[in-house]
């Protein structure tokens, strides 16, 4: 069943055996960052935290109790999504793609119910008053201070949003956008909006901009996980997140009209921020901020928000997460972006078997991928078609292997890769963008990629010699052997205490 809210998130996590409650009072000022840190950074992600006395920089408490880490393990992140794997969404992506109405009355008949769920996805307006809006504070009595916004690294420029739903909407083709941009609190109605340059929301602005026309921007907090995680996810520009969320959790978005603009809100959410961008203002300077790349990010002038309306539920959460020094909680939401579109990417590079982001290369600066190599310099062909896949544009390097490696052990992956290669022969520079948050790159955005070509060398690539054989034992040692094991009374891992 589809988990509608923050709260019933968080229940089911509790549920599941992944929640520690916090009573005792912790400070939205570093203090809850560093928290946070430390359980991130424990095997398999740590639990999730709610903080339920949060107090705030003046050192009063804060009514509203702060969430973080929710999507911080594989368990959690196929509880957010409805799955009890992550690669069964890329099945389902997979079968939509290969999906040919049969022939026959008896086929087109068994296609009656897939097409029925698909029509299910669309998100739907919610009538009356929704759970968002329990609460509406307008222009003349915002108070953005009085909620739990985390300071989370001694060099930020402030406090930060740092999990929201950025709602805007292309001026031309009105097709929606929900992004996630960290967004620094400059005061208690004005933000400072860190949208980069590549970003879908960051052009929506642009073509305001150009028409001189204030730009409506609609800040979600909370709702359901699926929404949520949808803002991360690397869609095509013209494709929904709201859509792409119903998919997700086989069930429809609920959304409501906001109340001081013409955006849809998730009718769910536990705090929606809403306002407006006028691009006849000065940028504002906003940062630094300690990254995901484990740096800080250098400040930098971005778009200022004025609010007009602060809505929440009575009794909402607060979501928050934290980025710096992997491992962090973002690797399992790049994860499951990895898992889910697999398919997707070998619809455009078919001979891709599997690829893999490791959480050191901090998504774009390694990606591992291996292919059904068929001929020379395929490995080359793959490189370039990565380079060419939205944001796959910005992947700093790219390993290549063969279908037997399992990139999703990246030892394993270098182990090949490192065996396999002269790094003269094997080895591509090319240029292009970069990450905005890339600090050795020789230009703002722009720089140089690398290329290696970790495939086992075909005579047509300049190979003469025999190519070695991998070292397996046999079958029916291996059988031997573990019908014996029992008896042996060695323990592995023994002896590491």
């Amino acid at each position: 069943m589809a988990l509608d809210n923050l709260r019933e998130f968080l229940r089911e996590i509790e549920r599941s055996g992944e929640l520690v409650r916090v009573a005792h009072p912790v400070n939205t000022h570093l203090e809850i960052a560093e928290i946070a840190d430390r359980v991130m950074k424990s095997p398999g992600g740590g639990p999730a935290l709610l903080f339920e006395q949060p107090m705030l920089p003046n050192g009063q408490p804060s009514e509203y109790p702060v969430a973080i880490n929710l999507y911080g393990s594989m368990r959690r992140m196929c509880l957010a999504l409805g799955t009890e794997r992550l690669d069964d969404i890329g099945g389902r992506i997979s079968e939509m793609l290969n999906l040919k109405v049969p022939e026959g009355l008896f086929g087109k008949l068994a296609m009656l119910p897939k097409l029925a769920e698909m029509a299910k996805f669309p998100p739907r307006t919610k009538g009356g008053r929704p759970p968002c809006q329990e609460v509406v504070a307008r222009e003349g009595e915002l108070n953005l201070d009085t909620i739990p916004f985390l300071t989370t690294w001694p060099g930020d420029g402030g406090r930060y949003i740092t999990l929201p739903m950025v709602i805007t909407q292309d001026p031309v083709r009105g097709i929606r956008n929900v992004g996630m941009y960290r967004i620094q609190v400059l005061g208690p109605d004005t933000l400072a909006m860190h949208w980069q340059r590549h970003k879908v929301g960051a052009a929506h602005w642009r073509e305001m901009a150009a028409k001189g026309e204030r730009m409506p921007v609609v800040i979600a907090l909370g709702g359901d996980p699926a929404s949520i995680y949808s803002g991360s996810a690397p869609l095509p520009p013209t494709i929904d997140e709201f859509l792409f969320a119903g998919f997700l959790r086989k069930s429809p978005v609920e959304l409501a009209p906001a109340v001081t603009c013409d955006l849809a809100v998730p009718a769910e959410a536990d705090f929606v921020i809403e306002g407006y961008i006028d691009p006849a203002e000065a940028l504002v300077l906003e940062g630094p901020f300690g990254d995901h790349t484990g740096f800080y990010s250098l400040a930098d002038y971005y778009p200022k928000v004025h609010v007009t309306a602060v809505t929440r539920r009575r009794a909402p959460v607060y979501p928050a997460t934290l980025v710096g020094r992997p491992p962090m909680e973002d690797f399992y939401l790049g994860h499951a972006t990895e898992r889910i579109f697999l398919p997707l990417l070998k619809l455009t590079v078919p001979e891709i078997v599997d690829y893999h982001m490791p959480a050191p290369g901090i998504f774009h600066n390694l990606v591992f991928v291996s292919i059904d190599k068929q001929y020379p310099g395929q490995a080359y062909k793959v490189m370039n078609a990565l380079w060419g896949q939205g944001l796959m544009s910005l992947a700093k390097v790219l390993v290549i292997v063969d279908k037997h490696v399992n990139v999703r052990d990246p030892d394993e992956a270098w182990w090949i890769a490192l065996n396999n290669i002269d790094p003269e022969r094997d080895v591509r520079f090319t240029m292009g963008p970069v990450d905005v948050l890339d600090h050795s790159s020789r230009a703002f955005t722009y720089g140089s990629k690398m290329g290696i070509d970790g495939t086992r060398k075909w005579s047509e690539e300049g190979f003469s010699r025999p190519w070695p054989e991998l070292i397996t034992m046999d079958a029916a040692t291996k059988s031997a052997v573990d019908a014996m094991w029992p008896k042996l009374g060695i323990r592995l891992g023994a002896g590491k205490e």
